[in-house]
């Protein structure tokens, strides 16, 4: 099979095959993702259009993820022409300040070299997001904690991207480090092998067109988990404390405590 597809990856690159039914005037204000299959990157992913609908103002097309001829993801994109309405927003709920984040991450990894090795860790050094957590000891640490954090994002190399891509880089972030909020309260570290970890749905309401080559804050929360799923929750905001986008998640939590094998 490969390694696995990341699920943020499928989200941008169906938002984009969507996305090139419209003539431009239109940009995506909402997506709705299921993950049908475990994919594999090692395989390409094949993706058909299907319109739903259009009409002056809004339109909706359906995105289905084909690999090795078979469906692994299906997802919704609605498409909004940009008009005046009402207005109001609520405040991030952490302090904005990306200094004082970067200065605890450079002596969280200077003090505890064990957890700063992770896999997980290492991991997101590789990807093309860069990621500060606000809170990296409790982020990364194996201590049940409140099921809420916040971690700040953007691209490790400028882009210079237009709206519709900077829309479909915020879609790949949005299932970064989101899952973890779910494992806090259990004191299970992201990666760990003693559970079965997946995201099941995924949904993104964009408010505002983001600029990731700017840093932005992700505050994330999980409200609920049971059954083993757990429900996820964030917004994103920029550096100005404009809310730019609205994430929600659930996930597969299942604990290896049995010897049957099951799958999602």
């Amino acid at each position: 099979m490969g390694p696995r597809l990341f699920g943020g990856h499928a989200i941008a690159q169906a938002l984009l095959a969507a996305s090139a039914m419209e003539n431009g005037d239109r940009l995506p204000h909402s997506l709705h993702a299921h993950f049908l299959k475990a994919g594999s990157s090692a395989h390409p992913v094949r993706y058909s259009v299907t319109p739903l609908s259009a009409g002056r103002s809004f339109a909706v097309r359906r995105v289905d993820g084909h690999q090795d001829d078979r469906l692994i993801f299906t997802m919704t994109v609605s498409f909004h022409l940009e008009e005046p309405g009402f207005e109001h927003t609520s405040s991030p709920p952490f302090s904005l300040d990306i200094d004082a984040a970067l200065t605890r991450l450079e002596h969280w990894r200077a003090s505890d070299t064990k957890a700063a090795s992770l896999p997980i860790v290492e991991r997101l050094q590789k990807r093309p997001i860069e990621i500060v957590p606000i809170d990296p000891s409790g982020l990364f640490g194996s201590q049940g904690r409140e099921p809420k954090t916040a971690v700040w994002m953007r691209m490790r190399e400028a882009t210079e991207a237009n709206l519709l891509i900077q829309r479909a880089l915020l879609s790949y972030a949005s299932d970064m480090m989101f899952l973890r909020n779910a494992l806090l309260p259990h004191g299970i570290r992201p990666g760990s092998d003693t559970i079965q970890a997946a995201s099941l749905d995924h949904a993104v309401w964009f408010h505002e067109t983001p600029d990731f080559d700017q840093w932005h804050l992700f505050a994330t929360e999980s409200p609920w988990a049971g059954h083993a799923r757990g429900l996820n929750r964030g917004h994103f905001y920029d550096l100005d404390g404009r809310m730019i986008a609205t994430v929600s998640q659930e996930s597969l939590m299942r604990p290896k405590n049995h010897d049957r094998e099951e799958h999602k």
